[in-house]
């Protein structure tokens, strides 16, 4: 049997370390509860691992238990222990030690889904679609993308050989040296509109880098001559605080508040204002957002919205207004955790969920209406709590069809432009760019020889009907009709692909062009066919963007 108290020491140190605040704070009997918990948990603890009838793995069993606690408070809250201490400083930095290379699990193999740009892998010839068989002797064949992952990083400046294949053809050996990777904050800046100058900055994180990056580019767009500048926080999920602040200060006043944080301790009871001088407070901004914008997206957000700063486009935003911090356990691991929500200038807390509070289910319930509260821009525009941030302007866009998602499920457009990728050697640049008759000719080639089949909503709901006639013993009377009704409903794949073309098109441009010109590349050629963007670049250059400032917009 395994020794029942050989991780004992660890786990009381990391319980003990976790309390420690609620001993600090707590008063009366919440010392008494917290300790009375503690010992229980340490008799059951010990007697799990003594009586139960098979070996328990313990460190494994009180992450069970750390993981558990957690997620009873609210999904942001996480235990990282030293294993994941690595992930936890690129997540905040965006750098690493490694070759420069996204992987992913196909079939039964882990593949290169998108080397970044001037980085080993991609200088070393590794392209996206190869099969990585081997690293450093050791082959990779049933692991997930996690463990190759870890193979792949280590210090910048070691050696890593790693053994792809291509095609099914003969592999291919390559001896890689390490690098620091820095994941870009700022994967694209430019100038989209050269008769009215509009300028554009995507921004896809907040590391340590991003106000940094957003001012570089800020500066160089200026300097080509930009009058105006679309911010795109899309499918931006947040990072630090301090770097929203630093990104809002570059267009307002030094001296502003931005956002305040109020927590039980006040400790955490803070306002963050802008530190710096700007660069420009006058030209106008519209910020770009959609469900994936959370947290320090939100922030800025919520800022440039609350003081009148600019205009707001695309959809409602994630709405987390919760602030993490991360204290230093024993063992070098930490607890991340939820000290605090944060207000932004117009007074409002913009967070969506009460996980204070559950439904009969035990999930956390989002705020209800009643307790929805009003608030006012600095302009006098009215403005609302408790749902994230709803845009001055929505652009709804379109639904994708069925057939698109198969093809994106089945890996059909990421195999087709690997394999064109192969065989050509160059295409158009991203601005230029565009799916020709030929390629797609060659892309519905493709598609037949992979005998792709998908189904629609309307036989999933026809499925659905047939069941519900069996058990109410109707299917045999209808089921000539039924099955009738299925072969005229059943996807013609020619007609689909033909009458889909302009969706396909979208994502099998994104597909090609970023095989040759990656990640910078891939949102310079998608920008010409964004809803959302187009919908900004007519505000911006009309009379709508006053008018949203001066609250006297309405909508067409």
């Amino acid at each position: 049997m395994k020794n029942p108290f050989r991780s004992w020491k660890k786990t009381a140190a990391i319980l003990t370390i976790a309390a420690g605040g609620a001993f600090a704070i707590g008063a009366g009997d919440n010392y008494f509860e917290v300790g009375k918990n503690l010992e229980i948990f340490n008799e059951l603890y010990k007697d799990i691992n003594i009586y139960y009838v098979d070996d328990v793995n313990p460190g494994e069993l009180i992450g069970t238990g750390i993981d558990a606690m957690l997620e009873s408070l609210d999904p942001y809250t996480q235990y990282i222990p030293e294993s994941d201490m690595e992930e936890y400083r690129i997540m905040t930095t965006g750098q690493y030690g490694g070759i420069g290379a996204m992987i992913r699990k196909k079939e039964d193999g882990v593949v290169v889904s998108e080397p970044y740009e001037g980085y080993p892998a991609m200088t070393n010839g590794i392209r996206a679609g190869d099969v990585i068989l081997e690293v450093d002797g050791r082959s990779v064949k049933g692991l997930g993308t996690d463990e190759v992952s870890k193979l792949l990083k280590g210090q910048a400046g070691t050696k890593v050989k790693v053994v792809t294949s291509r095609n099914g053809q003969t592999p291919e050996s390559h001896d890689l040296t390490r690098e620091e990777i820095k994941i870009p904050d700022v994967p694209y800046k430019g100038m989209i509109d050269t008769v009215n100058m509009v300028g554009y900055i995507r921004l896809s994180s907040f590391t340590q880098t991003a106000g940094q990056e957003v001012r570089n580019a800020f500066k160089e767009l200026k300097d080509q001559g930009a009058r105006k500048l679309l911010l795109d926080l899309r499918g931006n999920g947040g990072g630090l605080l301090r770097e929203a602040i630093n990104i809002v200060n570059i267009w307002v006043p030094k001296g502003q508040t931005v956002v305040e944080t109020k927590g039980k301790i006040a400790e955490w009871d803070k306002t963050y204002k802008t530190l710096s001088e700007p660069m420009d407070t006058e030209m106008p901004l519209v910020v770009l957002v959609d469900t994936g914008s959370a947290s320090a997206s939100e922030i800025v957000t919520g800022a440039v919205q609350d003081l009148d700063r600019g205009v707001i486009i695309g959809h409602r935003t994630f709405g987390k207004g919760l602030v993490q911090q991360t204290r230093d356990l024993f063992y070098n691991s930490k607890l991340k955790v939820t000290v605090a929500k944060y207000y932004i200038p117009s007074g409002r807390c913009i967070q969506k969920v009460d996980y204070a509070h559950h439904d009969s289910t035990g999930r956390a319930v989002i705020k209800a209406d009643s307790t929805i509260k009003a608030f006012k821009t600095a302009g006098g525009r009215p403005v609302y709590d408790g749902r994230g941030i709803a845009p001055d302007i929505e652009v709804d866009l379109p639904e994708m069809p069925k057939v698109v998602g198969g093809l994106y499920t089945d890996d059909i457009f990421f195999d087709f432009a690997n394999q064109y990728q192969w065989s050509h050697p160059s295409i158009a640049p991203p601005g230029k760019f565009t799916i020709t008759d030929e390629v797609y000719q060659a892309f519905i080639a493709f598609v037949k020889d992979r005998k792709f089949e998908y189904t629609t909503t309307t036989l999933q709901d026809l499925d659905k009907l047939v069941a519900d006639a069996r058990k109410e013993r109707y299917y045999d009377k209808a089921q000539g009709a039924i099955e009738a009704l299925r072969t005229q409903l059943n996807p013609d794949l020619p007609e689909t692909l033909k009458r889909f073309r302009p969706e396909i098109e979208e994502v099998l441009k994104s597909e090609l062009v970023g095989r040759y010109y990656f990640q910078s590349g891939r949102a310079e050629a998608m920008l010409g066919s964004d809803p959302v963007v187009n919908e900004a670049l007519k505000v911006i250059n009309g009379p709508a963007y006053k008018e949203v400032l001066a609250g006297t917009y309405k909508a067409h």
